[in-house]
């Protein structure tokens, strides 16, 4: 008996940890299947899948052709050694999921299949390198494949599927935009072609129709405008207006079009996504409850110690004092048991980072209790605790950063960074005499640690330079105003204090872990596009140094690009030679800005369809993947100014603060304590006398995770299923349809 309510409080926890983390992996719920899903989901083995993962991605830096050589037999084996550990870590999931949810998962058939592929290209590779035959590495261009379709992964996955899904509706706007540009390319071929107009490098000027089709396709991206226009301009001012109205159908119309479509697509199937997140963390909470559950009177609840237990199992590292809040939070009656109301939020509960703060008292207090607790020491207390003492200091960065720009051979220019450097001293000492020392400097106090570092660092720095005045060689001002200029950092901290700042600082840390997943995203089309770039163009453009004697060395070790933009604009160190100046074309080619130079210099020098290249990068790259990153901005945004206006707080926080616990915005109120409890974790200053005892504890909400777009669209969405509403199955909710119908709600529309 005692073993089975172990493993099921093992299950339990399992299911709670899976709805805190948002998890939708079916897993088998026997013990030995629960244990080996608790190992796959270790941080240890998803950071060595990782590891594995960039390891494999990296080879391409130690391959033909490579950054920095090395033996194939070397690559070779570290290879086949990531494959191992991948498909040991597939084997791994297959053990803790059903056997017909795992071959019916399309991620781990292409798993499987690139392993397969990766180790069927490296033989014949290897026998044939054995022969000098020369062979092409084509398997490479599939290892991003194991940093999109593995579990961890999910955020990549799902960035691809808004691209998926968007394709459909795109196309029809890509393919009236095609024929415009077809419509306009025949147009201006039947203007200029017969008029023996030239371009400024004396080419002839819209006399092929493909020729015409790509010089109006880049004047869609802007990056030849004037230039493409100007030999007919020219000719007759009247042409302008063919070139107005192309930009404007073109550029202007069509562009934002995509914009608007990709939007469109991404809103709708970014609120499935929502709607899928939303049922399963509800469906698990309650399989977690069902597991527990205790009959009380006319209702199921979880009994307190058991609570206790399945929280310590799924976050282990929590205190006893924050442990005790969050059963305070749940079981607000203190009835000795945990309703299913109240269970089900256990996950958002444990999602909200809360701080135990100890009240203790400044050592001064203590030491010299009569100077310190004195009529002039509380009205120089009383005046740093102040806003005018903060805003008197930005005036004075403000004022620093002025004189930073300043002509700094000026004595009285080099006199005032001393009159500035004593005031940020200054500035240091009297926090630190208001406030409680090892608060100020908590792990916590970014800008604490940040304004001291800099200003000794500036301190030592001058001190130096004034020491050091002889020394020829080095001069040590160039790091007194690197110091002094990582001063003027500290203007973020004004731009805080406006709200309307505020909003955009907030929407810019919250979208920083989905620039992660898009940066995830942009490094597999990168890696894919630089192999197939490395296959076509490598070694047709060198490089030279400016005093280079090599034949053909102007234009870029090729004849072919004689007198061309490529050459005159010494692009030459721009080519696909190896991995690492593969991946700096390619970003320069996602700016956009002279893209055109460069598909006419790799054209040049292979064959004119080779533009098509560099073309189907800008359609992947630029319209699609930048467009959908410019969607989840604008989603972001919509989002995070909403939640501004309407002071939006969640259950969970509006409870800390009934039960007078909760700190919000860094404010400690007197009354706000809970006694009795121990804490080993952060201190916040007290003034003796002022304050209650060292031993009273508050707790601060210190990370609102909720507050990013997709969770907070949960959270929105979650409040539309009534709590009897236990969802659809697991099968249902991973099979949910776009058009599936949705409660209705109109916090969830607008915002979703």
């Amino acid at each position: 008996m005692a073993e089975a309510a172990s493993q099921d409080l093992l299950l339990a926890a399992a299911f709670v940890s899976d709805a805190q983390y948002n998890r939708n992996i079916p897993f088998k719920t026997s013990p030995e299947a629960v244990r080996l899903y608790y190992l796959y989901n270790h941080w240890i083995m998803r950071a060595a899948t990782y590891f594995f993962i960039f390891l494999n991605l990296s080879l391409a830096l130690f391959e033909e052709p490579a950054v920095y050589p090395l033996p194939f037999l070397v690559t070779s084996v570290v290879e086949v050694l990531c494959l191992l550990v991948f498909f040991g870590r597939l084997t791994h999931f297959a053990k803790v999921t059903p056997r017909n949810v795992f071959w019916k998962d399309t991620k781990n058939i292409c798993i499987m299949v690139a392993i397969l592929l990766s180790l069927t290209d490296l033989a014949i590779y290897g026998v044939l390198r054995i022969y000098n035959v020369r062979s092409i590495r084509w398997s490479r261009i599939v290892r991003p494949i194991f940093l999109v379709n593995f579990a961890e992964s999910r955020q990549i996955r799902r960035a691809f599927r808004s691209i998926r899904n968007t394709l459909p509706e795109i196309t029809y706007v890509f393919l009236l935009f095609m024929f415009s540009l077809l419509m306009f390319s025949l147009m201006a071929l039947k203007l200029f072609g017969e008029r023996n107009l030239q371009t400024a490098e004396g080419l002839p000027y819209f006399r092929n129709y493909l020729e015409v089709v790509f010089d109006l396709y880049v004047l869609v991206t802007t990056a030849n405008s004037p230039d493409v226009m100007m030999p007919a301009f020219d000719f007759s001012s009247w042409y302008a207006l063919f070139f107005i109205a192309f930009v404007i159908v073109n550029t202007y119309i069509f562009m934002s079009l995509f914009l608007a479509v990709v939007y469109n697509n991404y809103k709708k199937h970014l609120k499935n996504e929502i709607r899928k997140l939303a049922y399963m963390k509800r469906r698990k909470m309650i399989e977690a409850f069902n597991l527990l559950k205790e009959e009380e009177g006319a209702q199921f609840v979880v009994r307190e110690a058991r609570w206790k237990q399945l929280v310590k199992l799924v976050a282990p590292d929590t205190s006893n004092s924050h442990r005790e809040l969050l059963l305070h939070i749940s079981d607000d009656e203190q009835k000795g048991f945990i309703d299913k109301k109240s269970f089900v939020q256990l996950a958002d509960l444990l999602n909200i980072q809360v701080v135990t703060l100890k009240i203790r008292s400044h050592p001064l207090g203590q030491w010299m209790p009569r100077v310190y607790q004195s009529a002039v020491s509380r009205f120089l207390r009383s005046m740093v605790r102040h806003r005018g003492f903060v805003w008197t200091y930005d005036v004075i960065i403000l004022i620093n950063a002025i004189f930073i720009a300043l002509d700094e051979e000026t004595p009285y220019i080099s006199y005032a960074e001393w009159v500035f450097l004593a005031l940020y001293i200054i500035e240091i000492l009297l926090k630190v005499y208001t406030y409680e020392p090892r608060a100020f400097f908590g792990k916590n106090q970014f800008w604490n640690w940040f304004d001291t570092l800099i200003i000794f660092a500036a301190l030592t720095a001058t001190i130096l330079n004034t020491t050091l005045k002889s020394t020829t060689k080095y001069n040590s001002q160039q790091i007194l105003d690197i110091v002094f200029i990582l001063r003027v950092l500290r203007l973020i901290r004004i731009v805080d204090s406006i709200r309307r700042f505020r909003v955009i600082m907030n929407t810019l840390i919250n979208i920083v872990p989905t620039m992660l997943t898009f940066g995830g995203l942009t490094l597999v089309v990168y890696c894919v596009f630089a192999i197939i770039g490395m296959e076509l163009f490598h070694g047709k453009i060198q490089f030279f140094p400016a005093n280079s004697n090599a034949p053909h060395a102007l234009e870029c070790g090729n004849p072919a690009l004689k007198d061309s933009l490529f050459a005159r604009g010494k692009y030459c160190k721009n080519n696909f030679n190896n991995f690492a100046s593969s991946f700096i074309v390619l970003m320069e080619l996602t700016v956009v800005n002279q893209w055109h130079v460069f598909a006419n210099g790799f054209a040049n020098v292979t064959v004119q369809p080779a533009k098509l290249y560099f073309i189907a990068f800008h359609i992947v790259m630029v319209i699609i993947i930048v467009n959908i990153f410019v969607s989840f901005i604008l989603e972001a945004f919509f989002v995070e100014y909403s939640l501004e206006k309407s002071e939006v707080e969640t259950a969970i926080e509006q409870k800390i603060q009934e039960l007078g616990m909760g700190v919000q915005e860094d404010e400690l109120r007197d009354e706000q304590l809970l006694d009795n409890m121990e804490s080993t974790e952060h201190d916040l200053e007290g003034d003796s006398g002022a304050k209650p005892p060292s031993k009273g504890l508050v707790f601060k909400i210190a990370s609102k995770r909720y507050r990013t777009v997709d969770a907070l669209l949960q959270r929105m969405f979650e409040a539309e299923i009534p709590l009897e509403d236990e969802g659809p199955s697991f099968e249902e909710i991973l099979n949910l349809a776009p058009a599936a119908p949705v409660p209705s709600h109109p916090t969830s529309e607008s915002a979703a």
